[in-house]
């Protein structure tokens, strides 16, 4: 696409949902391995706040899917990267060990809209946004075994679609799976359905384009570099805090406080 072309607000807005992610991570990262007490991050803001970050990359994701010019490539290249951050935190991190994180499905999802791509432009876009938000209203919950959307819990899900390692990556985790950041294809990919679905809704309008050309300054180049930095984002946390740790020690013991 030509630069001209180039919704700018979209990267904009993927810088900010990146900027989020990597403040939430840091401070994460200073709970469980600084010690550091942050009541309110394991309750509902800091939830909400996590929440706030994966949905946003996930319905810009699918939202910009038709945007690119070869989604085989770049699905194939996140989910490579995916698969680099799994191997990565195995290694050196296994109690806080990524299987099936957010990139993983990104990629997965990318690769698996390609052969569904031309039936569903044909479709209404509002009837598919529709049915995708209801889709994932219901599935939500699927991960814990039952069917629902946070305390709405319609049923319960059999206990047999949760056996393994493929069950885990479809959205059934078995007994005893783990993942420090999880995102399995259901109920994730309805939610990247909704962002292709939106696409197809507002794109027919000149308004809306003319919204997305809108420059987003600095956070643009945040957002078009988005994959680099995240992929970055973790390890250079881990060198910040530690060297704050570090300056606090040799600074005469100073422990960090709650916040």
């Amino acid at each position: 696409m030509k630069e001209r072309e180039r919704y700018h607000l979209l990267d904009g807005l993927r810088g900010i949902t990146l900027i989020s992610m990597i403040l939430y991570h840091g401070m994460f990262d200073l709970v469980v391995m600084y010690g550091v007490s942050v009541p309110w991050l394991f309750r509902a803001p800091g939830y909400v706040w996590q929440q706030s970050v994966c949905w946003t990359f996930i319905l810009l994701s699918g939202f910009c899917w038709r945007l690119g010019r070869s989604p085989w490539k770049r699905g194939i290249v996140i989910s490579v990267c995916g698969l680099i951050i799994t191997f990565v935190t195995f290694v050196f991190m296994p109690s806080e060990r990524i299987l099936f994180g957010i990139l993983t499905f990104t990629g997965a999802a990318m690769l698996a809209l390609i052969p569904v791509d031309g039936y569903f432009r044909k479709v209404s876009q509002s009837a598919g946004l529709f049915i995708s938000a209801v889709l994932f209203f219901l599935t939500r919950n699927v991960n814990g075994g039952q069917l629902g959307f946070e305390s709405l819990v319609l049923c319960e899900v059999p206990e047999g679609f949760y056996r393994g390692p493929v069950t885990a990556a479809l959205g059934f985790p078995g007994p005893g799976f783990f993942s420090g950041d999880y995102f399995s294809f259901v109920p994730w990919i309805f939610l990247y359905l909704c962002g292709y679905f939106l696409y197809g809704m507002l794109m027919g309008r000149e308004r809306a384009g003319r919204a997305l050309c809108r420059r987003a300054g600095f956070l643009e180049w945040i957002g078009k570099h988005s994959l680099f930095l995240y992929m970055l984002h973790q390890p250079a946390i881990l060198l910040v805090l530690e060297c704050w740790s570090y300056c606090s020690r040799v600074g005469g013991g100073l422990r960090p406080g709650p916040l």
